[in-house]
């Protein structure tokens, strides 16, 4: 079964080097955080690479990162492809707002590749490390498709303890899973910070603990070809919808999918995954990153010359 990896890029800017958190070297000979997330995705079996850019960046991005990478995943037969999220790509019969500066968010996103991605797909964040275990049981999941199963999803279940930040609250979607593992619910929570006893929610100046053990949505999916379509009738729904918030309403992935499970139309299979996720969040975030991956290096995770193997 062909499977295709799709990376969430638009978000990149223009300028590439000063400040652009995506395209921060975090490994030994300048390798980015895509980089592992493509060998990790390749090597649990994806054959395909889709990254979503916008129009204006693809120069800056192809010589950043696409044309190294389409190099190297030729000669393991994996297909690349591109895919563009523009703000005005939107729904027939409507126009783009007034004072509207930038896309629709990451359902958008992922929108985009509707005349590329035929095939069971996983979605990914473009400068986050989700760690080898997820990609596995992902492909393994999305192996079992079939039509009779278009609504059938996964996502990869992260403890919320392995994704926080020293340096500053982050945004989690904290998932409620049934006895079953499957997602029954999808709260997106803000501002959750490290804390001598584990975690919890900072507001106002007060925090109120959460379960450090909770699994929580890193925007790691596994989605079916079909799942396309209803994402596309969803942002008609969508635009019918924001009156009011026209400058800053985002379509985004984790809510549209929990509309969904709500009206019992999917099922989404939770996969724990018990790696630790990466991120750079904050600027001082990169220090402990390029840590934790020099860590992996000499534990034997990954070679100090990543794509060596793939260069035989």
């Amino acid at each position: 079964m062909k499977t295709a990896l799709v990376i969430m890029a638009a978000g990149i800017g223009s300028r590439f080097g000063g400040g652009i958190k995506q395209l921060e070297p975090v490994g030994p000979n300048g390798e980015i955080i895509m980089d592992y997330s493509i060998h990790d995705a390749v090597e649990a079996g994806f054959d395909k690479i889709v990254f979503i850019i916008r129009k204006d960046i693809e120069k800056d991005f192809r010589e950043a990162i696409g044309n190294r990478m389409e190099e190297l995943c030729a000669a393991k037969g994996v297909e690349i492809g591109y895919a563009f999220q523009e703000m005005s790509d939107i729904p027939h019969g409507f126009s783009v707002p007034k004072g509207r500066k930038k896309p629709w968010g990451t359902g958008q996103a992922v929108l985009a590749c509707k005349d590329i991605v035929k095939e069971p797909f996983a979605v990914i964040n473009a400068d986050d490390y989700y760690g080898k275990e997820a990609f596995v049981k992902i492909h393994e999941f999305l192996q079992d498709y079939t039509p009779d199963r278009a609504n059938a999803f996964c996502m990869a279940g992260f403890i919320l303890k392995n994704t926080l930040s020293e340096n500053g609250g982050v945004t989690r979607g904290v998932c409620k899973v049934d006895s079953d593992g499957f997602l029954t619910g999808v709260d997106e929570t803000s501002n959750i910070v490290k804390t001598a006893e584990g975690a919890a929610v900072e507001a106002d100046g007060n925090l109120s603990p959460i379960d450090e053990l909770a699994n929580v949505s890193m925007n790691m999916w596994g989605l079916t070809p079909e799942f396309i379509s209803m994402l596309e009738e969803g942002f008609s729904v969508f635009f019918e919808n924001m009156e009011g918030n026209e400058e800053k309403a985002e379509y985004l992935l984790p809510i549209y999918i929990d509309e969904l499970l709500q009206e019992d139309l999917i099922s989404v299979k939770v996969l724990e995954t018990v790696d630790r996720w990466f991120g750079v969040t904050y600027k001082e975030d990169k220090p402990v990153v390029v840590d934790s991956f020099r860590k992996l290096i000499e534990d034997g995770i990954y070679q100090a010359d990543l794509f060596e193997d793939w260069k035989k």
